[in-house]
């Protein structure tokens, strides 16, 4: 049922994948037990959810998972991927300010420690970063003049850790174009 809900999810139809997750969910929980398996179902949920348009519901969702996922410990990469998953439900939600906290104080951290400047999430926590920063309507000089310098310092790490026609690359350049055009209007 895991795999019917991801397939579906995957071909954009999540109001018909959201109860093939909670059967998922509801199964695991009794039958096997297993932590991770559940946080795994209910990431999925929450991706559902929101895909759905149900940003609060996600949001709330994404909260317990990062909270789960912190209090098992494990790799770094599964905190830091429920963390971005979370930065990008706050984000969604308007709270810029928590989301930065998270980020800055958190998330960043954890990763360049546990997993080096040069691993696919560290940069991927950084550009989650710059997407707070520029898309804060709040958001002064100073701190898109900050997200313009990680971008830039992203967009070189990923150019030569994985080449400029990569996806990542190429997107990295468009939200550096975006943070300079936020900047522009600002002055």
């Amino acid at each position: 049922r895991q795999v019917l809900g991801i397939a579906l999810i995957s071909s954009r139809r999540p109001e018909e994948a959201l109860p093939a997750i909670e059967v998922s969910l509801a199964l695991t929980r009794r039958y096997s037990g297993d932590e991770n398996a559940i946080i795994i179902t209910l990431e999925n949920r929450a991706s559902c959810l929101d895909d759905l348009g149900r940003h609060d519901e996600a949001l709330v969702l994404n909260r317990e998972i990062y909270a789960r996922r912190v209090a098992m410990g494990g790799a770094a990469d599964g905190i830091v991927l429920a963390g971005g998953n979370l930065s990008s439900a706050l984000i969604t939600a308007g709270r810029f300010a928590e989301a930065k906290t998270l980020l800055r104080d958190e998330l960043l951290p954890m990763a360049r420690q546990s997993l080096g400047p040069t691993h696919g999430f560290c940069m991927d926590t950084e550009e989650w970063l710059v997407e707070a920063l520029r898309r804060d309507p709040n958001a002064t000089r100073d701190d898109l003049r900050e997200a313009e310098t990680i971008m830039q310092d992203v967009l070189q790490r990923r150019r030569r850790v994985f080449g400029p026609a990569h996806p990542k690359t190429t997107w990295c350049e468009g939200e550096l174009a975006r943070v300079r055009e936020a900047l522009a209007i600002r002055r």
